[in-house]
């Protein structure tokens, strides 16, 4: 049997937002509605009237304005957990590799040809 190291899950990482517990609440009802955007209809319904939407999720003032900014890292501190913003991303027309170049300081580019140089 082999020796498990430990883990310290509370490690302080500069510009990072941790999503536990905490923020698992606190983004709730902006993740319920992220996942609502599986379906294309909730989609459409979204694009059609995003207030009147982001109100029927009743999500915080603070939640409503990172979305209207369309500010994925704001969006994250509020709760966001990225596999759900991952749907609400693709409406803004962000794919994967823009928001991992927000998240890392860098142009979509730039962080193309990071993850390339590391393969």
């Amino acid at each position: 049997m082999h020796d498990m190291p430990g883990h310290d899950y509370h490690i302080d990482i500069p510009g990072t937002t941790i999503f536990d517990g905490k923020m698992a609440m606190k983004g709730y009802a902006l993740n319920k509605m992220c996942y609502s955007f599986n379906k294309a209809v909730n989609r459409d319904a979204f694009r059609d009237d995003p207030e009147t939407y982001m109100n029927d999720y009743n999500l915080t003032e603070a939640q409503k304005d990172a979305i209207r900014s369309s500010n994925i890292l704001a969006m994250i501190e509020e709760g966001g957990n990225i596999y759900y913003l991952a749907k609400l991303a693709g409406i803004f027309k962000l794919g994967v590799q823009d928001v991992g170049g927000l998240q890392t300081g860098r142009t979509t580019e730039e962080f193309k040809e990071f993850l390339l140089s590391q393969a």
